[in-house]
């Protein structure tokens, strides 16, 4: 049974090692862009993150509490803006399900217990970007109901 809770200090080195992962998901789909093997938050950045209230993160793990996927989201508001409502949103900045374990649950399980806390949290909406070069991540996310907000665009020279 996979349990989502927040994550802990203990579960850097799992969440270190599903970094490269998805990392290496990038660099392989756009090397000119994203170094590899690498991670997008070292040690001491994971453990600032995981104490930030602003910055919730969620791991899954199974009975032997073994780190299978994690999600590291971002509150975020937009008060007294100039073209923007005050609106509350969930970012979801990072997830990773271990390469093993995809198409188990273990992302539908994070992505479930992220909408749940952004609808305690008084969000109005969770948002995230998805690179062009990952369609299964596309596909997972817009089997979830989510519709693209915007698109980020590029002109290589």
């Amino acid at each position: 049974m996979n349990e989502v809770r927040n994550a802990e200090e203990r579960d850097i080195p799992s969440v270190l090692r599903l970094l490269e992962q998805v990392n290496m998901v990038h660099h392989n789909g756009r090397p000119d862009l994203f170094k590899g093997p690498a991670t997008k938050y070292d040690a001491g950045q994971l453990r600032e993150i995981f104490r930030n209230p602003e910055t919730p993160v969620f791991v899954c793990a199974d009975d032997a509490d073994a780190v299978q996927g994690y999600m590291i989201c971002m509150l975020k508001q937009a008060v007294n803006d100039n073209i923007l409502t005050d609106i509350k949103t969930l970012y979801i900045d990072d997830l990773c399900v271990d390469e093993a374990l995809r198409g188990t649950g273990v992302g539908q399980a994070l992505y479930e217990h992220a909408v749940a806390f952004a609808r305690e949290s008084g969000c109005y909406n969770v948002t995230l970007n998805v690179w062009a070069l990952n369609p299964s991540a596309l596909r997972f996310y817009e089997r979830r109901g989510m519709t693209p907000q915007k698109i980020g665009m590029e002109y290589i020279l």
